[in-house]
C-alpha cells in the first residue's frame, strides 16, 4: 500500500518549501463531470501514467488524488513509488478535500491531455 496524506497535511504541504507536484487522476468521466479541482493540480489520465510519468520532476514529491482516494489514486501512487518517486495519495480523495472546505479552483477551459 502506498503512503497516504490527509487533506490537512496536503493543505499545509502545498504552502511549504517542498510542495508536492499535485496530480488529479480522477478518471475522465468523473473529472469532466466536476467543475472544480485543487489549485495547482494538473489533470492526467490515470490509464496513461506510462506516458506522463516522464513529465514529473523526480526530485520533488508527488501527491495524486482521485474522487474517493481509493483504487485509482492508490494504484497511481504505488506505481510512482515503484519507480522511485516520493509519492502519496490523498486519503478520501477530492470529496474529502471538499468536505474539509479546502480551496478549489474552477477547472480551466482546456486541460492538458
Amino acid at each position: 500500500m502506498p503512503n497516504a496524506t490527509s487533506s490537512l497535511e496536503l493543505a499545509a504541504a502545498l504552502h511549504g518549501l517542498n510542495a508536492p507536484q499535485l496530480i488529479d487522476v480522477r478518471r475522465k468521466p468523473a473529472f469532466d463531470a466536476s467543475e472544480q479541482m485543487i489549485a495547482g493540480a494538473a489533470w492526467r489520465n490515470p490509464d496513461e501514467l506510462g506516458n506522463w510519468i516522464a513529465t514529473l520532476d523526480a526530485n520533488r514529491p508527488v501527491t495524486v488524488y482521485c474522487v474517493h482516494g481509493h483504487q485509482v489514486s492508490q494504484d497511481c501512487a504505488a506505481l510512482l513509488e515503484a519507480v522511485g518517486f516520493d509519492a502519496t495519495y490523498l486519503v478520501g480523495g477530492f470529496e474529502d478535500w471538499i468536505a474539509g472546505n479546502h480551496p478549489t479552483i474552477r477547472k480551466p477551459l482546456r486541460i492538458e491531455p
